[in-house]
């Protein structure tokens, strides 16, 4: 199984939660891997990620496009004069996929980020067919970014599994203590808590989470299956993980 975790906004922590997840996944016995696939600058979110999983993959299984350039891959690709293959990517993502149960790959900065003009990082999840797991920062401008994204993934007929909540700082202000529960009056998505450095292993609402994902999986599978016997013919390949509109 697989997911793709992206943020409402560059810098919000994806990159933490996902070698996190990876890390927890791994401490429960899972073969697991990260994905990182187009590092702006330098490659440290693939190094992390590339620790966190398990031992059977190299750095440039888990990240197959570098650009030099610290900006947006559309930049990097202008600047460098260099054009980022779509399909590397994803023939890299179905290799890894062969070899462990899952991927956890991690996107560039936020769900519209460029790739070129024409592609962004929400089209590289809709050609991986991949539930997606949205990262916001709690701060002030949170609702906002995390509607907004959250929408997009569900106009997308992508699969949201869930909001994190990111929180860094003290509770102090009167938007990073009200933002939770307004999150859940206005999103129907699980709203995750972050997963600290002190956790041994994931939290109940994580793992829920990941069981619905499995559990969708299987079920789209076997109706695909059904297809395919009751008409004698070969049923349309399945959407997998990122069938469907919406809800986890």
């Amino acid at each position: 199984m697989s997911l793709f975790i992206t943020g409402t906004d560059t810098g919000v922590g994806k990159t933490h939660i996902a070698a996190r997840l990876l890390h927890l996944l791994r401490a429960s016995g899972i073969r697991c891997a990260g994905m990182k696939p187009i590092c702006c600058g330098d490659r440290r979110d693939a190094e992390m990620l590339l620790a966190a999983g398990s031992d059977c993959v190299a750095i440039d299984e888990v990240n197959p496009v570098w650009l030099k350039t610290p900006a947006a891959p559309i930049v990097g690709t202008l600047m460098e004069k260099v054009t980022i293959d779509i399909e590397q990517i994803l023939s890299a993502f179905h290799a890894l996929q062969e070899r462990v149960e899952y991927v956890i790959v991690e996107g560039t900065g936020g769900w519209l980020v460029p790739i070129r003009s024409d592609y962004f990082v929400s089209d590289l999840a809709v050609a991986m067919k991949l539930p997606v797991l949205v990262v916001a920062q709690n701060r002030l401008g949170c609702l906002n970014h995390a509607a907004l994204t959250v929408q997009s993934v569900c106009a997308y007929r992508l699969r949201c599994a869930g909001l994190v909540l990111n929180s860094t700082e003290v509770a102090s202000d009167i938007a990073i203590l009200t933002n939770a529960d307004i999150l859940k009056r206005i999103l129907n998505v699980p709203l995750l808590a972050g997963l600290g450095e002190n956790l041994t292993e994931l939290p109940m609402d994580w793992r829920l989470m990941l069981d619905r994902l499995h559990n969708h999986r299987v079920k789209v599978i076997q109706g695909c299956k059904e297809i395919e016997h009751n008409s004698g013919e070969s049923a349309p390949r399945p959407l997998g993980e990122g069938d469907g509109i919406g809800v986890a």
